[in-house]
């Protein structure tokens, strides 16, 4: 487009890609992006909104977009398509002080939850829930380590919709024993990476059944859905009804003890976790690491896509991880993300929650301030310790270097490139929103 065709009728309106091109040759930097994030996007005023700074300029471009980079390193920035607005810190308490005024006992607080519980399954589109498939789950064969075993396992949890991941046990299993759910936050790698076995694996060795799972069209489940589809609203719904129904099939198990049944994921599958836990009375312990804050309630739609966060007035992701009282809970934080502030406002909140039920020494917090957003050694051990505690675990099993890492070949369910796929396994996300929309008629 040229200058003269430009005017303020139009509002003076430029491609984004162009705009972003501009930026990367004024600046000096790189923008990665694609096509496709790109396609049909302008910028209106786009040349009053540069600044002398790029960071300034990428902001006042982008934002009235809902669009948003992430800067990987000095002079290298990746855009993003989607992220809520995070608030101040002050503005998050402040709100989390408004939601605290609603009650003061343990009965106004039921009564609380009482409002926001059927609401959340509402705005999940699991009122009523969907209809279980009647089909059995799929196991690949078991694979033996120092002191543990993995198994690949799929589970259908809708018609041809399936939630695949890997099942870490102990080498020698006597009666019933804890399981673990273990989902797989946002990080590269998916539940493949080292650190994500690592923790299932010692899990195991402690004496639990620790079942690492992806996220949706997240890790193996890209072979039914496109990465794009994670970033869709039904990711919400899909890995919620995930979460029950492995609850579901495992509790029907011999060697599962439905009164030592945990939940612990990191980041996106931290958000995960609080939600599953305020959801389902079935989980006896939660552990959100680098998740939880009252001033971010997840920058995916896998976390905040649907709308549970208005709820009986608005909630937040504080107060659903208080439905967890007074069931243990671990909430572990560091200064590198948006748990930097989790010991001055939002774990004192909590305490002040479990207190109603005479158990404030139930919530705990670790809180790391010298360490980023991730789930490292000192995160897992703190993990360890907490369930060792409070599922009688054997916590002199923890030795991280008799973990043999596999590779991400070896913990497909389908295979590499879903050639062991059942035939009746759905593809695409316009089949899946079909199908709730079908739900949605026969009510």
């Amino acid at each position: 487009m040229t200058v003269k065709a430009q005017n303020s009728d139009d509002k003076y309106p430029k491609s984004l890609k162009d705009v972003l091109l501009e930026i990367q040759d004024r600046y000096h930097v790189t923008i990665k992006f694609s096509d496709k994030q790109v396609e049909g996007k302008t910028v209106d005023y786009a040349q009053w909104r540069f600044r002398a700074d790029v960071d300034e300029t990428l902001d006042n471009v982008l934002k009235p977009l809902d669009m948003k980079v992430n800067k990987e390193k000095e002079g290298v920035y990746k855009l993003k398509e989607y992220e809520y607005y995070r608030w101040q810190p002050e503005d998050g308490w402040a709100e989390l002080a408004r939601l605290a005024s609603k009650y003061h006992d343990k009965g106004s607080w039921e009564q609380r939850k009482a409002e926001i519980k059927p609401c959340l399954l509402e705005a999940l589109k699991l009122s009523p829930m969907p209809p279980r498939p009647n089909s059995k789950p799929i196991f690949t064969s078991i694979r033996q380590f120092d002191g543990y075993t993995v198994q690949n396992m799929a589970l259908e949890v809708l018609p041809g919709v399936y939630i695949n991941g890997s099942l870490y046990r102990p080498t020698k299993v006597k009666g019933k024993i804890p399981l673990i759910l273990s989902p797989d936050g946002h990080w590269y790698q998916q539940r493949y990476r080292e650190d994500c076995q690592i923790r299932c694996a010692t899990l195991a060795r402690m004496g639990s059944m620790a079942f690492s799972y992806d996220l949706f069209a997240w890790g193996e489940s890209m072979l039914q859905f496109d990465y794009e589809d994670h970033r869709k609203s039904l990711s919400m719904a899909v890995q919620t009804l995930d979460a029950i129904r492995l609850l579901d099939y495992f509790l029907t198990r011999k060697d599962v003890d439905p009164e030592r049944v945990g939940i612990s994921g990191g980041s996106g599958a931290g958000s995960h976790t609080v939600l599953v836990t305020a959801i389902d009375d079935r989980i006896k312990l939660s552990a959100p690491v680098v998740a939880i804050s009252s001033y971010f309630y997840g920058g995916c739609p896998c976390e905040s896509g649907l709308p549970i966060h208005l709820c009986a007035g608005g909630t937040d992701n504080v107060e659903l991880a208080a439905f967890a009282a007074p069931r243990p809970q671990l909430l572990v934080s560091d200064g590198g993300d948006w748990t930097a502030h989790t010991p001055l406002y939002d774990f004192p909140y909590l305490q002040n929650i479990y207190s109603y039920y005479g158990a404030k020494n139930k919530v705990e917090n670790v809180h790391l301030p010298d360490e980023k957003h991730d789930f490292g050694v000192n995160k897992r051990k703190a993990l360890y310790d907490f369930v060792a505690r409070n599922f009688k675990m054997d916590i002199s099993a923890v030795d991280e270097k008799k973990v043999t890492i596999e590779k991400e070949n070896a913990m497909k369910v389908f295979g590499d490139k879903g050639e062991k796929l059942p035939a009746n396994a759905m593809k695409g996300y316009d089949n899946l929103e079909n199908y709730f929309k079908s739900l949605e008629n026969a009510k």
